[in-house]
């Protein structure tokens, strides 16, 4: 039998009238989320940097196995997100609010925490890096979109304007109190992935176009082709902050959180839809293997609608930085305040977040490498908690019949996780080293 999480014990007692800790915490303190917050929310967390990405897999993936892998993620992630959402009060009377205590209940205390909590930051903290770096680069596009003929700046300065706004919207102290952002955020994915498709049509299929691979060689293509996978599973990659998302929902017996998380997911992947398939089938049609690895930058005019969209890509980034983001603010507070015996409070949070806030705005300046990053990402760390871990859940706590349908289901989506997790990051890893060849630091 699978042991419960306990919580982490302290020795940290607060003064009359102060909240508990739990209370205080990001992930804990705010329970009156109604099922639309879970919508936008998992829109936010999903459709990020990797939806202007998708043209450029499908130049590396090719039309039959682009088409056919973007559908299998899209059925396979939404699978393992219904499970998460079931497996978050599979305890009668609990809740397991973060990742890491689902895992705790179906791996054991200390076994649970070593395998959900280091992939977990993993994804956390890399995406906030690939954020980092495409609010930078979005802002630089939208600057010289709009004024072709002014001084060039370097990209590191955008990523630092960039990350200033952070600096402030990081002291928010809950989920809750960023539904404003993740609901501009969603409503900004969808508007740039419709202009992203859109803008494709109107410049139309280019006289010069060729479907074919671009590397010459058949080595280049498989480890092209390895990378555009990663890329794929960056795409989807809501999972990471599902249960935490879920947590801000009330749940009774009568009415448990399940119900209107389910009815938000289901509204977030139509969405997701709309936005993935669109841009990626039409941006690789207009462009073929030429298309940049962000389609943003592949479109020069309409110039106005250009510079709309990627102004539209740094809004969503900021609150997809912020959805991301709140999971690590949690972890590193809990820490701080139960193990190491801080006293909660502004001063705490504002030191805390600002440090994480500049050490990923370091990172995204020095390593600026796109598509590597999304690759390598993708599989290294989004292909286990996305595809796989879920499903290797399921069968811990559930333990369904051997060759069940629930039992296959759950081992295909296993292996082909395990299999995306071993190949993508090796496509991502020589992107990243083709990228460096070239590339000047704080250039």
């Amino acid at each position: 039998m699978a042991t419960q999480p306990q919580p982490m014990e302290t020795s940290f007692k607060p003064k009359k009238g102060e909240p508990s800790v739990d209370d205080w915490l990001p992930i804990t303190s705010a329970r009156n989320a109604k099922w639309w917050y879970s919508a936008f929310h998992n829109v936010t967390a999903m459709v990020g940097a990797g939806v202007l990405g998708l043209p450029y897999a499908m130049s590396q993936l090719g039309w039959g196995p682009g088409i056919a892998i973007l559908i299998i993620s899209w059925v396979i992630t939404l699978y393992t997100l219904w499970q998460m959402v079931e497996m978050h009060e599979v305890v009668p009377g609990k809740r397991f609010d973060r990742y890491h205590e689902l895992g705790q209940h179906a791996f054991g205390e200390r076994l649970g925490l070593w395998i959900v909590v280091p992939q977990q930051l993993i994804v956390e903290v890399s995406t906030n890096i690939v954020y980092m770096v495409t609010g930078g680069k979005s802002l630089k596009k939208f600057h010289e979109t709009v004024c072709p003929n002014c001084k060039n700046i370097k990209e590191t300065y955008f990523i630092m304007i960039f990350a200033s706004v952070h600096f402030v919207l990081s002291q928010l102290p809950n989920f809750n109190s960023i539904s404003g952002v993740s609901l501009a955020a969603a409503v900004m994915s969808l508007s740039y992935s419709t202009i992203a498709w859109a803008a494709s049509i109107n410049k139309g299929k280019q006289s010069d176009v060729e479907y074919g691979y671009k590397s010459p060689s058949a080595g280049g293509t498989v480890l092209s082709f390895f990378n555009a996978l990663g890329t794929v599973a960056f795409a989807y990659a809501g999972h990471n902050v599902v249960l935490e998302i879920q947590a801000t929902i009330p749940s009774t017996p009568e009415k448990p959180s399940k119900k209107p998380m389910w009815r938000g997911v289901i509204v977030a992947y139509i969405i997701v839809a709309l936005c993935y398939f669109p841009v990626a089938i039409i941006g690789y049609w207009a462009f073929g293997n030429t298309v940049n690895d962000d389609i943003l930058i592949s479109l020069e005019k309409p110039r106005w609608l250009i510079a709309t969209a990627n102004m539209m890509v740094v809004i969503h980034v900021i609150g997809g930085y912020q959805i991301y983001a709140m999971p690590v603010f949690d972890m590193m507070e809990t820490v701080l305040v139960k193990k190491l015996e801080f006293r909660p409070g502004l001063p705490l949070r504002l030191v805390s977040r600002s440090i994480y806030v500049a050490l990923t705005m370091f990172l995204g300046m020095t390593f600026p490498f796109f598509s590597g990053l999304l690759g390598f990402f993708g599989g290294f760390a989004f292909a286990p908690t996305t595809y796989y871990l879920p499903c290797i859940m399921w069968l811990a706590i559930y333990k369904p019949k051997r060759y069940s349908l629930s039992w296959t289901i759950n081992w295909i989506c296993i292996v082909l996780g395990v299999l995306l997790m071993v190949l993508s990051p090796i496509g991502g890893l020589r992107q990243i080293i083709i990228d460096a060849k070239t590339y000047k630091f704080y250039s």
